[in-house]
């Protein structure tokens, strides 16, 4: 009878317990939590790593339909959580993103999970240790809940990838729309955090893959200067143009994830009188009615504000970036991935392309990454190497160059831009054509070839589309500091976007 009543006292507590933290989950406000209040959240013990990363994990499994994820790692992120709470309840230390739930894209390595890149080859592929900036983040105390679903081998705006998928339908889904694309190619990322699963992830950008999925999904990123975040251990496209990027639900937010990867001190929001922004005519080409609405109503509140806007020319910015983009990132796409394959996964490129399941990067790598070729006049293929040495000899320098001058001689500290000319588009295989890739690079692609940094700011819901509607800052190279404190103070001006009902 005695072990009889300590059995239930027992299980009584357990139950308790038990209750308890579901209660303290269901607390938790996930739909307005940032990363930095849930770290402060966590620093005052208002709730416990552990709780916080059980709701994130149940929204992630609730939102299946969205084909976020690929990798959900439950049984580690909730290991790593009760470990992150028992340390800090003995020391009571405090880290920069200590307890939060983030996601790293996966072609981001973290050690014990797959990192696929979003291609069938690589998904029994796990590496051992972490890449640079993911374990710049587990430093920082970040739990790492999974690896966000991509375009295939990161070449796509779409993110309508057929290899991998949660839901019924493939694709990653638009956080506001499931009938919508997310973007791409951090497009799990992007999708992840406007549902409010995670408040923060890192994705790559190569030609506007952590800017076009938070334009869509109505989220904020930083591009960095190429070279200031390690590049280590991240499946590539191109060295000269790929880097790392952080995305959040606000730009405090990116700031602190920036810090955590990059180093420095605070960044405070700066004083929006006296900032000068270049209007470039050709970037306010294709704008959807939307998009151009809600653009020219963001330049209103920022001329109200004592921001000046400057219309700047920039000549040949297109015929430049024509001679950089592809040349760049198609030839160098066979020779980085051979040595990356030839680190880590130990196959070849050709055994890795005999696998792609999406069709228009299955048709991208055998009919021009494989080769070495690039699309010619009336349909047909030219050698990649003369076009790429000429990028890389002089096109790339001048399109440096043009940017340079432009902000020097203007005096500006950045050029303001809708970051995709129309909202998202409808999401099914049409979405990842040629001219839709086109269309959503036109405004990214060329700060990304002259590799200086970018921020992508919501600024609205589209009247009629009711989507999210970005707007993008390009600055000086190495001003991403300036760029954020720019970015702080636009936040405050703006507000926030309206999160997508659930």
């Amino acid at each position: 009878m005695r072990r009889a009543s300590q059995y239930l006292y027992a299980t009584s507590i357990a139950l308790a317990g038990i209750a308890g933290a579901a209660q303290a989950a269901s607390a938790i406000d996930l739909d307005h939590l940032t990363a930095t209040q849930a770290a402060a959240d966590i620093c005052a013990g208002k709730y416990t790593s552990a709780e916080l990363v059980s709701a994130a994990l149940a929204r992630a499994k609730a939102r299946a339909e969205l084909n976020a994820f690929i990798t959900l790692d439950e049984a580690g992120a909730m290991k790593a959580a009760r470990a992150y709470d028992k340390t800090h309840a003995k020391h009571r230390h405090c880290e920069p993103l200590g307890g939060v739930p983030i996601a790293i894209k996966d072609n981001i390595e973290v050690a014990g999970l797959p990192a696929s890149a979003g291609t069938p080859a690589l998904k029994n592929y796990v590496p051992k240790e972490d890449a640079p900036v993911a374990a710049k983040l587990r430093g920082a105390g970040a739990i790492i809940i999974g690896k966000t679903s991509m375009h295939e081998l990161a070449f796509g705006i779409s993110g309508y990838n057929t290899a991998f998928k949660t839901g019924a339908e493939f694709g990653v889904r638009n956080a506001y729309n499931k009938a919508k694309i997310a973007g791409g190619s951090s497009s799990g990322n992007g999708a992840a955090i406007a549902a409010h699963i995670i408040p923060a992830a890192v994705g790559t950008d190569t030609g506007g893959s952590v800017r076009i999925p938070c334009a869509l999904n109505g989220c904020m990123s930083l591009r960095p200067t190429v070279g200031r975040y390690p590049q280590a251990g991240i499946a590539p496209i191109s060295h000269t143009r790929d880097t790392a990027g952080p995305m959040a639900d606000s730009m405090a937010d990116v700031v602190l994830l920036d810090r955590v990867i990059a180093g420095g001190g605070r960044v405070e929001a700066a004083g929006l009188k006296g900032i000068r922004l270049g209007l470039v005519a050709s970037m306010q080409a294709n704008l959807d009615d939307d998009t151009k609405a809600a653009f020219n109503a963001t330049l209103d509140k920022l001329k109200a504000a004592g921001v000046a806007l400057v219309a700047v020319d920039m000549p040949k910015l297109a015929e430049l970036n024509g001679q950089v983009g592809f040349p760049v990132a198609l030839y160098e796409a066979n020779d980085d991935m051979v040595a990356f394959l030839k680190r880590g996964p130990k196959i070849s490129i050709e055994d890795l392309a005999k696998a792609i399941s999406s069709p228009d990067v299955k048709g991208t790598y055998d009919g021009l990454v494989i080769p070495r070729k690039l699309p010619g006049p009336n349909n047909t293929v030219v050698d990649a190497r003369p076009a790429y040495d000429a990028a890389i000899k002089t096109a790339r320098p001048a399109l440096q160059q043009l940017y340079k001058e432009t902000f020097a001689k203007n005096h500006l500290d950045a050029i303001v831009f809708p970051t995709v000319p129309h909202v998202a588009a409808d999401s099914n295989p049409d979405s990842s054509s040629l001219a839709n890739f086109v269309l959503y690079i036109q405004n990214t692609d060329p700060g990304s070839n002259a590799g200086v940094p970018g921020i992508q700011i919501p600024v609205a819901l589209g009247a009629t589309s009711k989507l999210p509607v970005g707007m993008e800052l390009d600055g000086p190279a190495g001003s991403d500091r300036h760029l954020l404190s720019i970015g702080l103070a636009l936040e405050k001006l703006l507000g926030r976007i309206p999160p997508p009902s659930l």
